[in-house]
Protein backbone atom coordinates (compact mmCIF):
# COMPACT_ATOMS: atom_id res chain seq x y z
CA UNK A 1 0.00 0.00 0.00
CA UNK A 2 1.55 3.52 -0.95
CA UNK A 3 1.81 6.02 1.70
CA UNK A 4 0.46 9.40 1.16
CA UNK A 5 1.67 10.57 3.77
CA UNK A 6 4.21 9.80 6.91
CA UNK A 7 5.13 11.64 10.42
CA UNK A 8 7.67 10.75 13.02
CA UNK A 9 6.46 11.73 16.55
CA UNK A 10 8.37 11.29 19.57
CA UNK A 11 7.48 9.81 22.90
CA UNK A 12 9.68 11.25 25.40
CA UNK A 13 7.33 12.78 27.83
CA UNK A 14 3.92 13.16 28.49
CA UNK A 15 3.27 16.43 26.81
CA UNK A 16 4.59 14.16 23.67
CA UNK A 17 1.47 11.72 24.73
CA UNK A 18 -1.06 15.09 24.52
CA UNK A 19 0.99 15.67 21.08
CA UNK A 20 0.13 12.24 19.64
CA UNK A 21 -3.25 11.83 20.57
CA UNK A 22 -4.10 15.30 18.81
CA UNK A 23 -1.91 14.41 15.11
CA UNK A 24 -3.83 11.25 15.35
CA UNK A 25 -7.06 12.74 15.53
CA UNK A 26 -5.98 15.37 13.09
CA UNK A 27 -5.19 12.55 10.95
CA UNK A 28 -8.12 10.78 11.45
CA UNK A 29 -10.60 13.50 10.78
CA UNK A 30 -8.82 14.42 7.90
CA UNK A 31 -9.02 10.88 6.47
CA UNK A 32 -12.66 11.31 6.88
CA UNK A 33 -12.92 9.26 9.64
CA UNK A 34 -16.52 9.40 11.86
CA UNK A 35 -16.44 10.86 15.26
CA UNK A 36 -16.84 7.08 16.41
CA UNK A 37 -13.56 6.18 14.76
CA UNK A 38 -11.66 9.07 15.40
CA UNK A 39 -12.08 8.46 19.45
CA UNK A 40 -11.53 4.72 18.82
CA UNK A 41 -7.72 5.01 16.73
CA UNK A 42 -7.40 8.12 19.47
CA UNK A 43 -7.70 6.19 22.30
CA UNK A 44 -5.64 3.11 21.49
CA UNK A 45 -2.93 5.50 20.37
CA UNK A 46 -2.92 7.08 23.58
CA UNK A 47 -2.96 3.51 25.62
CA UNK A 48 -0.04 2.42 23.34
CA UNK A 49 2.04 5.74 23.47
CA UNK A 50 1.42 5.42 27.40
CA UNK A 51 2.75 1.88 27.26
CA UNK A 52 5.71 3.00 25.30
CA UNK A 53 6.54 5.99 27.72
CA UNK A 54 6.09 4.19 31.05
CA UNK A 55 7.39 0.73 30.31
CA UNK A 56 9.56 1.44 27.07
CA UNK A 57 11.00 4.56 28.45
CA UNK A 58 10.12 6.61 25.64
CA UNK A 59 10.09 5.64 21.99
CA UNK A 60 8.58 7.31 18.66
CA UNK A 61 5.70 6.32 16.74
CA UNK A 62 5.13 6.76 12.70
CA UNK A 63 1.72 8.17 11.53
CA UNK A 64 0.58 6.47 8.08
CA UNK A 65 -2.09 7.71 5.89
CA UNK A 66 -2.22 4.48 3.65
CA UNK A 67 -4.17 3.75 0.58
CA UNK A 68 -5.34 0.74 -1.15
CA UNK A 69 -7.26 1.19 -3.97
CA UNK A 70 -10.84 3.06 -2.83
CA UNK A 71 -9.85 2.21 0.86
CA UNK A 72 -7.69 4.44 3.05
CA UNK A 73 -6.73 3.82 6.58
CA UNK A 74 -4.68 5.52 9.56
CA UNK A 75 -1.58 3.20 10.61
CA UNK A 76 0.07 3.52 13.66
CA UNK A 77 3.60 2.03 14.88
CA UNK A 78 5.08 2.75 18.13
CA UNK A 79 8.38 1.74 18.81
CA UNK A 80 10.37 1.47 22.05
CA UNK A 81 13.74 0.18 22.91
CA UNK A 82 13.01 -0.74 26.49
CA UNK A 83 13.08 -4.08 28.05
CA UNK A 84 10.52 -5.95 25.86
CA UNK A 85 7.57 -7.90 26.59
CA UNK A 86 9.04 -11.46 28.04
CA UNK A 87 4.90 -13.35 27.31
CA UNK A 88 3.16 -10.76 24.63
CA UNK A 89 -0.02 -13.50 25.07
CA UNK A 90 -0.20 -13.11 28.15
CA UNK A 91 0.54 -9.01 27.99
CA UNK A 92 -2.32 -9.21 26.04
CA UNK A 93 -4.54 -11.00 28.41
CA UNK A 94 -7.49 -8.27 30.41
CA UNK A 95 -6.34 -8.05 33.64
CA UNK A 96 -2.74 -8.65 33.34
CA UNK A 97 -0.30 -6.07 34.36
CA UNK A 98 3.40 -5.26 35.32
CA UNK A 99 2.31 -1.66 36.92
CA UNK A 100 -0.31 -0.51 38.86
CA UNK A 101 -3.34 -0.39 35.87
CA UNK A 102 -6.48 -2.31 35.14
CA UNK A 103 -4.37 -4.30 32.52
CA UNK A 104 -6.85 -3.71 29.51
CA UNK A 105 -4.20 -1.54 27.45
CA UNK A 106 -2.55 -3.77 24.82
CA UNK A 107 -6.08 -6.00 24.78
CA UNK A 108 -8.15 -2.71 25.09
CA UNK A 109 -6.71 -0.94 21.82
CA UNK A 110 -6.06 -4.64 19.83
CA UNK A 111 -10.50 -4.48 20.21
CA UNK A 112 -10.13 -0.46 19.08
CA UNK A 113 -8.73 -0.90 15.60
CA UNK A 114 -9.12 -3.20 12.62
CA UNK A 115 -5.41 -4.65 12.40
CA UNK A 116 -3.06 -5.18 15.03
CA UNK A 117 0.36 -6.53 15.53
CA UNK A 118 2.95 -6.72 18.16
CA UNK A 119 6.59 -8.23 18.13
CA UNK A 120 8.55 -7.92 21.19
CA UNK A 121 12.42 -8.86 22.14
CA UNK A 122 13.54 -9.12 25.54
CA UNK A 123 15.87 -6.81 26.41
CA UNK A 124 16.04 -5.34 22.42
CA UNK A 125 12.20 -3.00 23.18
CA UNK A 126 8.52 -3.49 21.61
CA UNK A 127 7.28 -2.19 18.46
CA UNK A 128 2.83 -2.63 18.19
CA UNK A 129 1.89 -1.60 14.62
CA UNK A 130 -2.19 -0.94 14.54
CA UNK A 131 -4.38 0.06 11.30
CA UNK A 132 -7.88 1.58 11.29
CA UNK A 133 -9.83 1.80 8.06
CA UNK A 134 -12.19 4.22 7.00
Amino acid sequence: MPAVKVEMLPIQSQYDLVDVRRAVRTRAAHIGMSILDQTKIVTAASELARNALVYGGGGTVMLEELEDGMRICLRLTFEDHGPGIPDVDKALTDGFTTGGGLGLGLGGSKRLVHDFEISSVVSEGTRVRVTRWK
